[in-house]
This record gives structure tokens, C-alpha cells and sequence, in this order.
């Protein structure tokens, strides 16, 4: 037999309430809600465990079905709520149909109803519910309440960053080959200006954020871990992306990058790479360079070593080929050696020169 108050056909039953519980059994996002008018206030009489459990009505943008949306609800314990009861004068199933925001007074009274029982929420009293973030208080240009996470990603902006220095050196023919000079760069300053209500934003729990920040002329993206890993998008579309652990990325087919202006890599421990792993054919590592500029190599204190394991070293050279040696020159050939000169040789030696073999030929 079908109630005829049910779902309001003699009227709506409204309530207004604040969240205690949320640790559904059934894990379909219920909540125990206590209801002003409707419940006492004195956990004694009514204690939490007792409350009725409340069902969510979710947006339209969350499927409610098979996992599809977001779940569960945003709604935390001290949240204010408006619902209704769906079966009327009983008031046993409510419905939670919003959360009611708003500035508090008072911080959480853990022996009472309608506060949250773990004394978490609010954190702050006297100040509106909304985020700091989206509100941005000021006094003048001072910002008089802050988010945490605004002062931190201030205080642990990276500066002084170096980038490769090469030193200028003399080749052996005697010409001069440039230097680089290394310089340092920074990364750029927070671009936070947020004017309310232009910012939107969504934090969890444990301090994951997310910024979609409309400010004319600051308009942003942020999305930032609680740990700190995140990246930004300012006005101007720059991009910045901090990692504050380590950081993977798996390509199951091929990169493809493009760069249209410099690229300044520091790199503080060791840095590998293994081309062809799989042995197939013709996947070379190919580096062109265009005109009028050096590939420059410089190892400050160790070696270059050049190693083939099976296979040739070729080196072209379409001008001058200039070796310049600060120690000893040694060469051991397992094989024979042979040099075929066009033009004029000549050996300046300031010690004695020896040549030792089976015989010696000089112009057979």
C-alpha cells in the first residue's frame, strides 16, 4: 500500500542539521545528521549512534550507479545541511539535498549535538566557511589570512638554479674556442592575485587543492599534492611543474618534442641513457647540430671515455682535426695502422725519437 505522503504528496517535511557521522557501513556515502527542531541537542538523550541515517541526493553530474561520478559526498562531520525527511511525519529516511556554508562562531564543542564530534571542523571561527584561497582577504595589499599552502609554496620557491659553464680554451692550431658562460635561473614568482568570486577552488581533507582561478587578468590553473608536488598555468599560458619525490613516465609508442626556444637542464646526480635496448636495426641516436654552432663537452675533474664494444669509431672531419694533449698520447692498434697524408708532414719533437720494428722501410 503506497503511502500518500510519501515524497511529499501532502508536503515536504524540511530540516536543517549538522553532520556527526559519516563512517557508512553500507559505504554508499550516508550520513547521521542532527536535526534542529527535530532532534535534542543533548547527546545523552539522543547520542549520535542513534541518529537516523541520512541519504545524499548527489548532482546530475555524478552517475550514482556503479562507482560513475564523484563519491562519496564532500560533506564532513560539523557540515550544515538542508534536507528533507521522505517519509514525511515519521522523519526516519532523510534526504541531504545541500550543504549550508557560512562564518562560525565558535569552534567545536565535542560534548554536544550539532557539532562535529571529533572536534575538527571548523579549524577557523570568524571567518567565512569559504576557502582562503578564493576569498583572499586583504588589508590594504597585505593579505591578512593566508592559506597555509600559499605560504608555503612561497617559502620554498626554488632560486639560483646553475646551468652548464664552458670554459674558453686554445685548440692546438692555436685558434681560440669560445667559452660559455654559465648563468643561473629561478623559478618564476607565485602568480596568486585571486579576487573574490572569481577563484574557484576544491580542497580535500589532507590538503589536496585545486584552482581554477577567473580574476580578469590572472586568470590560473594549480593543482597541488598535499606533499607540495604540483604544476601551474599562469595568465600568460607558462607552466610551472614542481615534483616533490621522484617522478615516472612509461610511453608504451614513440615522443615526439618540440622545443621553439632554449632548454637548460641540471641534472644533480647521474644521468643514463640506453638506446636500443631490444638490439633492432637501425634505431640509431642521432644528434644534428645546425649551423654556426658547437657541440661543447667539458668534465671538470675525470674522463671521457668512448667505448665500441663490437664496432667501428669513425670521426669525419670536413675542416681541421686539432688534438691538443696535456699528459702523454698513447695508442695501442692490435691491427696494422695506416696513415695516407696529401700534403706535408712534419713532426716537431723537442726529445729523441725512437721507431723500433722488424724493419724499417723509408720510401720502398
Amino acid at each position: 500500500m503506497i503511502n500518500e505522503k510519501f515524497l511529499g504528496f501532502n508536503g515536504f517535511v524540511w530540516f536543517v542539521g549538522v553532520v556527526e557521522a559519516r563512517n557508512d557501513p553500507t559505504y554508499t556515502g550516508r550520513l547521521k545528521v542532527r536535526a534542529l527542531g527535530h532532534h535534542t541537542g543533548d547527546k545523552n538523550i539522543l547520542p549520535t549512534a542513534d541518529l537516523p541515517w541520512s541519504q545524499v541526493m548527489l548532482p546530475v553530474t555524478a552517475a550514482g550507479i556503479t562507482g560513475l561520478g564523484q563519491s562519496p559526498s564532500g560533506l564532513v562531520e560539523g557540515s550544515w545541511v538542508l534536507g528533507y525527511f521522505r517519509d514525511a511525519d515519521a522523519r526516519q529516511e532523510p534526504v541531504i539535498m545541500g550543504s549550508l556554508p557560512g562564518r562560525p562562531s565558535e569552534l567545536a564543542n565535542t560534548s554536544k549535538g550539532f557539532y562535529d564530534p571529533n572536534g575538527v571542523y571548523p579549524k577557523y571561527k570568524n571567518e567565512p566557511d569559504t576557502n582562503r584561497l578564493a576569498v583572499n582577504l586583504k588589508d590594504g595589499d597585505t593579505e591578512t589570512n593566508p592559506h597555509l599552502s600559499l605560504t608555503l609554496r612561497r617559502a620554498t620557491r626554488i632560486t639560483g638554479v646553475a646551468t652548464a659553464d664552458f670554459n674558453p680554451v686554445t685548440a692546438a692550431d692555436g685558434s681560440a674556442i669560445a667559452g660559455s658562460d654559465g648563468d643561473t635561473f629561478d623559478q618564476p614568482t607565485i602568480p596568486f592575485a585571486a579576487v573574490y568570486p572569481r577563484n574557484h577552488v576544491y580542497e580535500s581533507e589532507s590538503g589536496h587543492i585545486q584552482e581554477y582561478d577567473d580574476t580578469p587578468d590572472n586568470e590560473r590553473i594549480h593543482e597541488r599534492h598535499r606533499t607540495g608536488t604540483s604544476y601551474e598555468i599562469d595568465k600568460d599560458g607558462n607552466k610551472v611543474e614542481i615534483i616533490k619525490g621522484e617522478s615516472y613516465r612509461l610511453l608504451s609508442n614513440k615522443e615526439q618534442v618540440q622545443i621553439q626556444g632554449q632548454s637548460d637542464i641540471t641534472i644533480g646526480g647521474r644521468h643514463k641513457v640506453f638506446i636500443n635496448k631490444d638490439g633492432a636495426t637501425d634505431n640509431h641516436y642521432d644528434i644534428q647540430i645546425g649551423p654556426n654552432a658547437n657541440i661543447n663537452i667539458q668534465v671538470d675533474k675525470g674522463d671521457v671515455n668512448l667505448v665500441t664494444v663490437d664496432g667501428k669509431i669513425n670521426v669525419n672531419s670536413g675542416g681541421d682535426y686539432n688534438v691538443k694533449v696535456g699528459g702523454d698520447y698513447n695508442m695501442t692498434v692490435a691491427g696494422s695502422r695506416s696513415v695516407t697524408v696529401e700534403g706535408t708532414t712534419t713532426d716537431n719533437t723537442t726529445g729523441n725519437v725512437i721507431h723500433r720494428g722488424a724493419r724499417i722501410d723509408l720510401n720502398p
